[in-house]
Parts: structure tokens; C-alpha cells; sequence
């Protein structure tokens, strides 16, 4: 038994040719036939079919991730010191005197002034142990120093210590110039991505094709922080240990398939 389909289409053009506002736009009846596809029946009322109109390409989305490894050579260090008075100017005071100390000796050292930088000054009231009077202050101030080369590490925090720093901080082990190392951990992450990619579509039984999209999710590494805070006479002679820090990235790839 045949199957039809009315179609109601206002004619909203006749607004445009002079009808009345006043009055109702007639309707069209339309015949559609059951065996009309979907683009015929589209066509006949007058409307695009953009149903698939992205033409989106199938395709294997995976994430890809890889890593190389290298040798940090960069170490940051923060020297502190802390001090006492009956009064805050007094303990900001020699707070600022003993930094002052404890910059020029890491100057001495061999930091250069563009890898120092203060890094917090406090101040806070010491009081009584029932919190209602004040007893003087306590003023700390802390250095950060970048050590580039870790073999002046040990001297330089000798340096702070004799400065005046009874506050150390570090290290913190990261790489100054990682480029080449994330070149190699793209090119490991994109391999691996690959390798995924083909084992999906051996197992879907499709062809794999060339990538179509590569979206780099990021990577980098983390710095390592190997050491705590340290009292000023521990850390004296404190051997530094660069070790090996890995250097990560992660790559999302679709490939074609057919």
C-alpha cells in the first residue's frame, strides 16, 4: 500500500511580496512519496539536507606518550635569615643587614646578580603564651641563588652559611636547556602512538594510514626537589647529586584507516 506523507510549507515570501500583515500565509500541501529518499524528499519542500554534511574521515584516535632522559645542571637554593628585636624597625633592620651580608658573599661565590633575586620578607610579633602582649618581633628575609654549576655548589652554600644564613632551602635540580631532550621525547611519544594506532586497526581488521591530526598535549618535566630545609650547620659540605631527570611528552594522533 503506497504511504504519503503531507508536507505543510508556509510561504513565508509572500510577507516579502506585499500580502497583508493581517492575514495568514496559505499553506502548500505537498505529496511525498514512501520511496523517496531523504535528499529527494528535502528537495521537494525546498530545504538543504545537511544531515553527514561534515564529512568527517574515519579514523584511530590514540595518545602517544615518550620520554628522554638527561642530566640536570641547573640547582636553585633559597638562603634565609631570621632575627630577633625588642622592636619590628629594629628586627627589620637586622634582617636586612645580615641579606645584605649574605648577597654579597653569594656574589663573591661566583652568582652572578641576574640569578639572585629576594625571594619573601616577614615580619610577626612574638607575644606572651597566653597571646596578650607583645614581646618583641621576629624579621626573616630569604635569598634565592641559581647555582649553574653544581660542582661550586658546595662553596657557595659555604659562603651563605658564614654570611650569616641560619635558614637553607634546596636544591632544586632542573635542566637549564631541555629543547633537544623534548625533541627526542615528541619523536618516542609520536612512535608510540603509532604503534598503539596499528594495533587497533590490526585488530579491527582496517588499513592504517598516514596521521591526519596531532594535537601536543604538553610535557616538560617537573623539577626535582632533592633536599629540605636544612639548620646552617648541617648543611656545610652537603654533597650535591644531580643524578638523571626525565623529560616527558604526550601526543594525541588520529590516523586514517581504510
Amino acid at each position: 500500500m503506497k504511504i504519503t506523507l503531507l508536507v505543510a510549507v508556509v510561504l513565508a515570501g509572500a510577507l516579502a511580496t506585499g500580502c497583508s500583515g493581517d492575514e495568514e500565509s496559505p499553506g502548500t500541501a505537498l505529496e511525498v512519496s514512501s520511496g523517496d529518499s531523504a535528499v529527494a524528499a528535502a528537495e521537494k519542500i525546498g530545504f538543504e539536507q545537511v544531515a553527514g554534511a561534515s564529512g568527517t574521515l574515519p579514523g584511530i584516535t590514540v595518545v602517544g606518550s615518550g620520554s628522554a632522559r638527561t642530566v640536570p645542571d641547573v640547582a636553585d637554593w633559597s638562603f634565609g635569615v631570621q632575627s630577633d628585636a625588642d622592636t619590628a624597625s629594629a628586627a627589620l633592620s637586622a634582617a636586612s643587614e645580615a641579606t645584605k651580608r649574605i648577597v654579597d658573599a653569594l656574589r663573591d661565590a661566583g652568582i652572578g646578580k641576574e640569578d639572585l633575586r629576594t625571594e619573601q620578607v616577614s615580619l610577626y610579633p612574638r607575644t606572651t603564651d597566653d597571646g596578650r602582649a607583645v614581646i618583641g618581633y621576629t624579621a626573616s628575609s630569604t635569598v634565592h641563588a641559581t647555582i649553574k654549576d653544581l660542582g661550586k655548589a658546595g662553596s657557595v652554600i659555604d659562603a651563605a652559611v658564614e654570611a650569616g644564613a641560619n635558614q637553607i632551602y634546596g636544591p632544586t635540580l632542573r635542566v637549564s636547556d631541555s629543547r633537544a631532550q623534548y625533541r627526542a621525547a615528541v619523536d618516542a611519544a609520536f612512535d608510540d602512538a603509532r604503534a598503539r594506532a596499528e594495533a587497533l586497526a590490526a585488530k579491527a581488521g582496517v588499513t592504517l594510514g598516514g596521521p591526519v591530526a596531532i594535537v601536543e598535549s604538553g610535557g616538560g618535566s617537573p623539577p626535582v626537589v632533592a633536599g629540605e630545609r636544612l639548620a646552617a650547620d648541617a648543611a656545610q659540605g652537603v654533597p650535591i647529586e644531580p643524578g638523571t631527570q626525565e623529560i616527558g611528552a604526550t601526543l594525541t594522533v588520529t590516523f586514517a584507516i581504510s
